[in-house]
């Protein structure tokens, strides 16, 4: 870790204000990129750049994250806390001048922080902006700082709230669910975060906790980029040592490490003060340059045999490539808000200077591992001969060459690849029924027999050796190839290529591995919106003549209630006799969605550890608690009111020396005790089902029902007992198939479900966040098993159906 400058101060003084906070809240995009996800993620980013830039200064080793059930973060680090003297301009605690006033921090006059990697000092202002509350303590001066904002707006004065031994800041904020179109933080995208900032900075540990689930990770990486690129090489064998090295010119520190494997992968991070650049940008054209440029001058100069003595290009020299490029700089220049492309254009012949000569140092000291480097490469150039002379043969010879195409494609009479569409479709069964049901004129089909190769595991040339693959690239006729200018879009013949497989395992099985080679070797034809995927319904009810095509489970139960609105009648026992007491058509299918969001609610609680009775009952209380309920009369008033239905409760409040967080215990007399933090009264969950329980409980008086059916009355008690009850008699009298098999569909019927345009629904394949489907990609479809045994383990839970 960098040490502290000696006689280097950080004051009020050190805050540099360029102007006020104005219409973020109003054009939010333009501040953190958007308001979806991403944006909402980036807003955690933001407050742990700021203890980042003090751990990258040395005042800090430990960062605290902690997302909360109402989905409000604290970060809490051991900085050296926020100056809260007076600004010497803005009259203001320094403080509140961070917290409200657009770039405002110390990251300007290049003193307090060398480097730094937030916002440009927009940052923590554009969170508290946009937060529906956001709350600041400062441990510094031996004394404990705290305030209060809403909205961007401080609630009060900064005030001392007792004494303190240590420093550092804590941040508490929840994102404004009014600007925000997704309100709930995802662990794995934080976490992938906070593990690479952990490499970067060796010797900081990022504790990262979770109380929706529990989970709870911690960080920390003495080893640095060495360790990072060993643990990206994990499963795979490296075939030398790992190669790193560092060095600083004109106040820029370069870092980088890199390592060849046995697979045929390339895997390239690049960082600039520790944000990650996932387009790329100066320092990585840097790396690269260098990297192919040593290579080649060993192979050039070195005594090796002539057979491994080639002209190397920069894909064959990064082929089986792990590597980690890290730059830290004064004044960074990002294309993009966001921060996904370094533009610094002197970075580039830095880096490449520090690496080149790294490398020439390497291989003159460990000529072994050398030759082993060459002989890799070498390899992967004749590969690329190879595979350069075999994607020729699968290119279309032409726009009206149909004797190229390969037999088993059904192909369409258009030649119009505006109008055309192409099935590809699993096994000959599938096929055909495709062939004989399709539109002959604009719609061909391409039956495939087994599972296709996985091409996250296969070389180029490998790949097109295989026979399903290269009928596949033949018949769409655009070309392949490593390099984007191998692909004609405009040879394409068709603009409608869709993924058609069965609802199994095996069809799921078959779509992923057809997704993994169009976004491996066709992002182009995703990009332009090409690539689909059919949708065939997962049901068929029929009855008599009549026959409903269903393609998911929400559809299916609106259909069961829609079909016995008007057969059934439920009567409301806690309701006054009138006509209001009585639910049928409309106001049955509208009071089993009610009851049925309630119930999934109540599955959410669970799974946080509330079980469904207490959770009930607390949504039965007279008012809504909100976490603000325990501090006034409202406490007294749970007491009682929970004792009486078979519980205690309890305040319990948890000091750590930083942070005072507040829990109920909820006990049922037989030694079991849930405890619940407060802030659970203001997640969605909570206030969600409330309002949903409070509006059928208006409606329905209590939960005493009678059910009124053809062959009499039934009385119901419990509301998610009325809704089975509906459910059963919805299923009475009708067959019901689900689909496993677009076999089990004749002709006909896959025309009218699945491919014809007047009727079908299609998914159109788009990528949002190419980086994160690159890291997908590579972790379920790749060598390494343990990121794929990770995935199955955190979403086994989330399963619904499971095809054994």
């Amino acid at each position: 870790m960098t040490q502290p400058s000696n006689g280097q101060t950080y004051t009020a003084e050190s805050i540099t204000v360029l102007e006020g906070l104005s219409a973020v809240r109003k054009r939010p995009a333009m501040y953190i990129g958007s308001t979806d996800f991403r944006g909402l993620h980036h807003l955690v980013y933001e407050v742990v750049d700021n203890s980042i830039d003090e751990a990258m200064a040395g005042f800090c080793d430990r960062i605290v994250v902690n997302l909360h059930v109402d989905n409000s973060v604290t970060v809490r680090d051991n900085g050296r806390g926020i100056p809260v003297d007076m600004h010497p301009k803005e009259h203001r605690p320094a403080v509140e001048v961070v917290m409200t006033v657009l770039h405002a921090g110390g990251k300007f006059d290049n003193n307090s922080y060398k480097v730094s990697g937030g916002l440009h000092g927009v940052g923590v202002s554009c969170v508290n902006a946009l937060s529906e509350y956001l709350d600041v303590t400062v441990r510094r001066d031996g004394k404990v700082w705290f305030q209060k904002y809403e909205r961007g707006v401080p609630q009060e004065q900064l005030r001392c709230i007792g004494d303190a031994d240590d420093t550092g800041t804590m941040i508490r904020f929840r994102p404004d669910e009014e600007i925000f179109e997704t309100n709930q933080f995802q662990y794995e995208i934080l976490r992938k975060r906070f593990e690479e900032l952990a490499y970067l900075n060796p010797g900081l540990e990022i504790d990262f906790r979770d109380e929706r689930t529990q989970r709870n990770d911690v960080f920390r990486f003495d080893g640095g980029i060495s360790q990072f690129v060993a643990d990206l090489n994990s499963g795979t064998a490296g075939i030398h040592q790992i190669i790193s090295g560092s060095g600083e010119a004109d106040n820029v520190t370069v870092d980088f490490g890199l390592q060849y494997n046995s697979s045929y992968k390339e895997v390239m991070l690049t960082f600039a003060n520790n944000i990650r650049t996932k387009e790329g940008g100066t320092h990585l054209v840097g790396f690269k340059t260098a990297l192919t440029r040593a290579i080649n001058n060993y192979v050039q100069n070195s005594d090796i045999p002539k057979k491994l003595k080639a002209k190397l290009s920069g894909d064959d020299v990064r082929e089986g490539l792990a590597a980690v490029v890290s730059v830290k700089l004064p004044m960074p220049q990002f294309e993009g808000q966001t921060k996904t492309k370094l533009g610094n254009s002197e970075i580039a012949g830095l880096v490449s200077g520090i690496v080149y000569e790294r490398l020439n140092v390497f291989f003159e000291e460990n000529p072994k591992d050398a030759r082993a480097i060459v002989e890799k490469v070498v390899d992967a150039y004749r590969a690329r001969e190879a595979a350069r002379k075999a994607k020729d043969l699968v290119r279309r010879k032409g726009a009206l060459s149909d004797n190229a195409l390969p037999g088993k494609l059904a192909d369409c009479q258009t030649k119009k690849p505006e109008e055309s569409e192409l099935f590809i479709v699993e096994g000959d069964s599938a096929g055909g029924s495709a062939k004989q049901g399709r539109d002959p004129r604009i719609q061909a089909i391409l039956p495939l027999r087994g599972k296709i190769l996985n091409v996250e595991r296969t070389r180029f040339d490998k790949m097109l050796g295989n026979r399903e693959i290269k009928a596949l690239i033949t018949a769409m006729g655009a070309g392949i190839g490593q390099d984007e200018e191998d692909i004609e879009l405009d040879k394409l013949r068709y603009h409608k290529i869709v993924i058609m497989t069965d609802a199994d395992v095996d069809g799921a099985h078959i779509r992923t591995l057809l997704l993994t080679f169009f976004f491996r070797h066709y992002p182009q034809l995703i990009d332009s919106g090409y690539l689909y995927i059919a949708q065939p319904p997962l049901f068929r009810v029929h009855k008599g003549k009549f026959e409903k095509y269903i393609k998911d489970e929400k559809e299916f139960s609106g259909f069961l209630l829609e079909r016995i609105a008007g057969d059934l009648e439920v009567r409301a026992l806690g309701c006054a006799e009138g006509e209001d007491h009585v639910f049928r058509t409309s106001r049955l299918v509208g009071l089993m969605n009610k009851i049925n969001f309630l119930r999934e609610k109540t599955s959410e609680a669970e799974q946080l550890g509330i079980g469904g009775n207490l959770f009930h009952k607390l949504l039965a209380f007279p008012t809504k608690l909100t976490q603000h309920s325990f501090d006034n009369g409202e406490w007294e008033a749970l007491c009682a009111y929970i004792a009486e239905r078979g519980y205690s409760a309890t305040m319990e409040i948890a000091d750590d020396g930083l942070e005072s967080r507040h829990y109920v215990i909820f006990d049922n007399g037989k030694g079991h005790r849930t405890r619940v933090g407060v802030e659970f009264f203001n997640s969605k969950i909570f206030k969600q089902s409330y309002d949903r329980y409070a509006s059928i409980l208006e409606q329905c008086g209590s939960h005493e029902f009678e059910l009124v059916k053809k062959e009499g009355t039934q009385t119901v008690s419990g509301i998610f007992e009325l809704l089975e009850a509906v459910f059963t008699e919805a299923h009475k009298g009708i067959n019901i198939q689900r689909y496993k098999g677009l076999g089990e569909m004749n002709p006909e019927q896959l025309w009218e479900t699945t491919m014809d345009p007047e009727r079908r629904t299609m998914l159109r394949v788009t990528v949002d966040d190419a980086a994160e489907a690159d890291e997908l990609f590579s972790a379920l479809m790749g060598d390494q098993v343990e990121p794929r045994r990770q995935f199955i383990e955190r979403n086994a839970l989330a399963v619904g159906d499971l095809d054994i």
